[in-house]
């Protein structure tokens, strides 16, 4: 297993901050999981974006196109 680069109490305290009143560690586990995840899958995206443009540098405006291109594909989790 890869080492998590989101570090365990943060999500957890997120987790709980949002209702939760007692988290399980696999639980905090599989949200670090997906969030590694979805950062890769949006980095990837937005990588596109900035390769079609002739780019070697990622910008804020690739990362927001390649966010909206997510969020159309998964559905808006705001």
């Amino acid at each position: 297993m890869a080492k998590k680069v989101f570090a365990w109490s943060p999500i957890r305290k997120l987790m709980k901050d949002n209702g939760a009143e007692m988290v399980a560690r696999d639980a905090v586990d599989a949200l670090i999981e997906y969030l590694e995840n979805m950062a890769e899958h949006v980095t990837g995206v937005a990588l596109e974006m900035t390769r079609h443009a002739n780019r070697k540098k990622l910008t804020m405006e690739d990362m927001n196109l390649a966010i909206d291109l997510v969020e159309s594909e998964f559905g808006d989790i705001d």
